[in-house]
């Protein structure tokens, strides 16, 4: 909790900057300190590894290190059983941290800003809750693409039709589709990936925008937060929020997967479609109209999608036209770096719970494609293979979808002799290909509906979402962080 109201430490106020306090509600209205508590625990870690390499370098007396340490890890415990009390009246968290080990140290505490600014400060913070909230979704989603290589696994006999132009278009199976689903979420997770990647270098020792002459190792504190590297230019360091931008831009990614998602499912449980039936456990009723099953769940996943786009199109207009260096209206990156992680997880998580309740018709599933219509391209594909050149077999799977409608019939009711009145190719091992699962076990190309290469790419999705998962492990978590600086001598 962050009390509010407090009368200011002016603990980042010198004579120079103005002996007189700033005016409370220009203060209050121009704080980050509400936002910031979200990332309470990085900044301490951040001070706590810092502390840890000025003792390292000279900087700081052992025992004066000793302290402040403990103190701030003691905090870091405190914030992550939620009983972290700061008070208010400071810009940031890292000034309301500031002024409480000043409070409770004394002059010790004044020691922790040493060769450091809030500028490199901040990046630090930002960097360390966008690599671990990236690593968090990252892990969600795989597991999402795991189930849903699962679920496809379990629908393969399942026949549906494909749409294009909202029409439909082919017969494909259910486990194709869901294949499909799978296929844009892994793309949106190696987006994730590349976030993770392009928050793993330590902003801190940047400064304010130059460095510092003070003695520092900044390879210190980068490797006990777990971080690749550090940054190679203080001034881009300090006004780069790039990799926000990389975050709100794959949280938006995972969010469009699961809107396309969200969509076939609100269609498919329709009485117009009823491809897909759903649980009464995800269901939602109406307060006016009984009869009601609505797919509230997936309407509001596709609904976040809108502030998960509105995230990235606030990062791209808070950076356009900066000058080089840090800018106060950087204070506004906030919002969307600290919205996207429990928005996207939100329903991810929402979507993997709800997806487990609802299953297939497959009888009605196989009727909207028993007509033949959909199976119209077979057809011309089986005369070509007798030998017959595209465009002809084209033109005469034409006349006979004409002819059917013609005589009010279905194009899989056509015989054989009517068939043969348009062209002479048409025979039977042609007019085979109209029902619709002789249809989709054909179609054996990569990537194709054959039952063949729908298990091959399940399997492809079960072994991309591993990797992905294996990515997301592999990203320190915050607690683990808390550990290896609390180990490392001082």
């Amino acid at each position: 909790m962050v009390k509010g109201a407090d009368k200011a430490s002016g603990i980042a106020r010198t004579d120079a900057t103005g002996r007189v306090e700033m005016i409370p509600e220009l203060l209050a209205w121009s704080s980050s300190l509400n936002h910031d508590r979200t990332f309470v625990r990085e900044d301490l870690l951040g001070s706590a590894a810092h502390v840890t390499m000025l003792r390292k370098v000279g900087l700081l007396e052992p025992d004066d290190a000793r302290k402040l340490r403990a103190a701030l890890l003691a905090m870091y415990d405190d914030a992550a059983a939620g009983k972290l009390d700061l008070e208010g009246g400071e810009e940031d968290v890292h000034m309301a941290v500031e002024a409480r080990l000043t409070r409770e140290l004394g002059d010790v505490g004044k020691r922790l800003h040493t060769a450091r600014s809030r500028n490199d400060q901040v990046s630090l913070d930002l960097r360390l809750h966008v690599r671990d909230q990236a690593a968090r979704t990252l892990a969600d989603v795989a597991a999402l693409a795991s189930e849903l290589a699962d679920r496809a696994a379990r629908d393969e006999g399942v026949i549906l039709p494909a749409y294009t132009h909202r029409q439909r278009a082919q017969p494909v199976s259910a486990a194709f589709l869901v294949s499909a689903w799978s296929m844009q979420l892994l793309r949106a997770a190696d987006v994730l990936a590349q976030a993770v990647a392009h928050t793993n270098e330590s902003p801190l020792g940047s400064g304010a925008c130059s460095g510092t002459s003070l003695p520092i190792d900044r390879s210190v504190v980068a490797r006990l937060l777990g971080f690749a590297g550090v940054t190679a230019n203080a001034l881009d360091t300090i006004g780069d929020r790039d990799f926000i931008l990389d975050w709100t831009w794959a949280g938006a990614r995972v969010l469009l997967a699961l809107s396309r998602l969200s969509t076939d499912v609100i269609d498919f449980t329709t009485s117009e479609f009823a491809f897909l039936r759903i649980g009464d456990a995800v269901a939602a009723g109406s307060s006016m109209m009984p009869q009601k099953k609505n797919p509230d769940i997936f309407e509001l996943v596709r609904a976040k999608a809108s502030r998960g786009v509105g995230n990235v199109m606030a990062m791209l207009t808070l950076v356009r036209g900066l000058p080089t260096g840090y800018n106060r209206d950087l204070q506004d990156d906030r919002q969307a770096a600290l919205d996207t992680g429990p928005l996207v997880r939100g329903a991810t998580g929402a979507v993997r719970a709800a997806i487990a309740h609802l299953s297939f018709d497959p009888a009605r599933c196989l009727a909207a494609v028993s007509d033949g219509s959909t199976q119209a391209t077979d057809i011309a594909e089986a005369l070509v293979r007798k030998g017959m050149p595209f465009r002809e077999a084209y033109k005469a799977t034409g006349q006979l979808v004409h002819l059917a409608r013609e005589r009010g019939v279905d194009l899989a009711s056509v015989g054989l002799d009517a068939a043969r009145s348009v062209h002479a190719a048409f025979d039977e091992s042609v007019l085979a290909v109209v029902d619709p699962r002789v249809a989709v076990a054909a179609k054996k190309s990569t990537g194709g509906t054959a039952p063949e290469r729908v298990e091959e790419q399940i399997a492809w999705i079960r072994a991309a979402a591993t990797e992905l998962g294996h990515k997301a492990a592999s990203v320190p978590t915050l607690d683990a962080l808390r550990r290896a600086v609390e180990a490392e001598a001082i």
